[in-house]
């Protein structure tokens, strides 16, 4: 599935700009002017970020901060706030905030951030923020996939399938659980067009796949860095 981004910012025209910004790189975005809706997205939706401005129209931005780390510890949070001053800052980063960003702020920077806390979290949850198993090589941050060092375009549909299979590799998926992490359909005539075009894209022969592997009667599995049995 996409990394999924939860803004909240009581500015139409900051919510804008990152929702266009963060879909270029990829993200699927959610947006809330006030802390009241944020809390109800996050109650709704499975959500990997957020960015956090500190000014909110319906309550403080900290306040804000301290609920979201008591009932969701581990979602990484950036501070995108025009607050500048140290106090403000160092509560943020008391409360659990994983990064400050102060506006105005280039995309560039606010991207390496995000980068950088969804790497962390990663490595906390032990998770790899690479994978690479036998030419293949999987970046879960930037969402870049490259086959013995040349960059292959993935369908966002595609790169779905393959993000679950990254996470899970070495085991076997069945059909179901890889259609219900990644689309509504049961039909397993389209799981398998999907798997077929990612060995089309990541195969050195398609035919006799050493990566994304059928597991008879089950579903599939992908190659895991340890597994030698390939």
């Amino acid at each position: 599935m996409s990394i999924r981004i939860l803004v909240v910012d009581d500015e139409p025209a900051i919510r804008k700009l990152l929702r266009v910004g963060l879909a270029t790189q990829g993200y699927e975005t959610f947006d809330a002017p006030n802390g009241t809706l944020a809390l109800d997205i996050l109650g709704r939706e499975t959500i990997d970020l957020i960015i956090l401005d500190l000014g909110l129209p319906d309550m403080r931005g900290h306040d804000l901060l301290r609920r979201i780390r008591t009932d969701f510890p581990d979602l990484p949070v950036v501070v995108l706030s025009s607050r500048d001053d140290e106090p403000g800052k160092v509560e943020a980063l008391d409360l659990g905030a994983d990064d400050y960003v102060t506006k105005p702020f280039g995309m560039g920077e606010l991207l390496a951030r995000i980068r950088a806390a969804l790497r962390h979290q990663l490595a906390v949850q032990g998770e790899r923020a690479i994978f690479e198993v036998d030419g293949l090589s999987v970046d879960l941050v930037r969402r870049i996939v490259r086959v013995r060092g040349a960059e292959v375009k993935l369908t966002p549909r595609e790169y779905d399938f393959l993000r679950v299979l990254v996470q899970h590799a070495g085991k076997a998926l069945t059909h179901a659980q890889l259609m219900k992490a990644v689309s509504t359909s049961s039909d397993p005539q389209y799981l398998r067009v999907y798997i077929r075009q990612l060995r089309q894209k990541l195969e050195a022969d398609p035919e006799r796949p050493r990566i994304l592997l059928t597991e008879t009667g089950v579903g599939y599995r992908l190659r895991a860095p340890t597994d030698k049995g390939a």
